[in-house]
């Protein structure tokens, strides 16, 4: 049982490398874009909404619907980078555990 030592060490060690990572992670910033650029988006690690960038193109009557739509999709690309970083980072913390299926850790 001495190797039990060993592996409560490791768990400790991966916590701490966790708890590091989720703080790095709430620095992370992604910008998503639609519409050729005419709309960019800025997301936090959080997920929360940073920013919006609109081309003032797309201030004119009627097209509102047209800058809702390129929100959605310019919020969805941003969110899609977010998620990726995230994975990334957690992977890297991970390390040769990123592989198993633990419960309660998503990579």
């Amino acid at each position: 049982m001495k190797d039990l030592g060993g592996l409560m060490k490791q768990a400790q060690a991966m916590q701490q490398k966790m708890a590091e990572a989720q703080e790095r992670l709430k620095l992370i910033e992604v910008e998503g874009s639609a519409g050729g650029g005419m709309v960019k988006v800025t997301l936090v690690g959080s997920g929360d909404l940073k920013g919006v960038v609109l081309d003032e193109e797309l201030l004119q009557p009627g097209e509102g619907e047209v800058v809702a739509d390129l929100l959605v999709a310019a919020h969805r690309d941003a969110k899609a980078k977010l998620d990726a970083k995230q994975a990334e980072m957690l992977r890297d913390v991970a390390g040769p555990l990123a592989g198993m299926n633990i419960p309660g850790l998503k990579f």
